[in-house]
């Protein structure tokens, strides 16, 4: 082979490796059920420097902002709920997917038989993602996914759930 040839040949077959790394190191999620997306007013940034994925503090304003979305989900106001369930509100940062993800049962108020219903079931969990630098949550219904056989709504992050402490290929919390 010339120098020409070399010269020519070497640079497009390193270019054609990395564009078929880059393609390979995405992935999709398999099934998307009851997806919204739900804007808040509430400012949501937090950075991060490094390139593991973080566990966040869930505060004040990130609850409500997770209340909001997943109530809009439900198409009920976020009045209808007494919150979010205690010790089931996960959080955090990837920054390797420039995501954000977090995790929370909806807690229904007493005094609001419809936000009861939609919490049973399908509705008994959700999980939330949102692009860094935004505010608008996506949120997917997640009741199911503890029971065995269920399929996920949406992939979190192997790097997410082990800041989390949840199993492998998980999308919701250990028991």
């Amino acid at each position: 082979m010339g120098k020409i040839q070399k010269t020519f040949v070497v640079p497009v077959a390193i270019g054609c490796a990395l564009l078929l790394a880059a393609c390979g190191s995405f992935t999709t999620p398999t099934t998307t059920t009851k997806a919204l997306t739900a804007t808040t007013g509430a400012s949501l940034a937090t950075t991060t420097s490094s390139a593991e994925a973080k566990s966040l503090a869930v505060t004040p304003a990130v609850r409500q902002s997770l209340l909001d979305a997943a109530a809009a989900l439900h198409q009920l106001p976020a009045s209808d709920y007494a919150g979010l369930a205690p010790g089931r509100t996960y959080y955090a940062f990837d920054p390797t997917t420039h995501r954000y993800y977090a995790a929370a049962a909806l807690v229904p108020s007493p005094k609001s038989i419809k936000a009861q219903v939609g919490t049973q079931d399908d509705g008994a969990y959700s999980l939330f993602t949102r692009a860094a630098g935004t505010s608008a949550w996506t949120v997917f219904s997640d009741g199911l996914g503890g029971v065995q056989g269920s399929r996920c709504p949406v992939v979190l992050p192997a790097s997410v759930l082990a800041v989390w402490g949840w199993s492998a290929n998980s999308c919701y919390p250990p028991t």
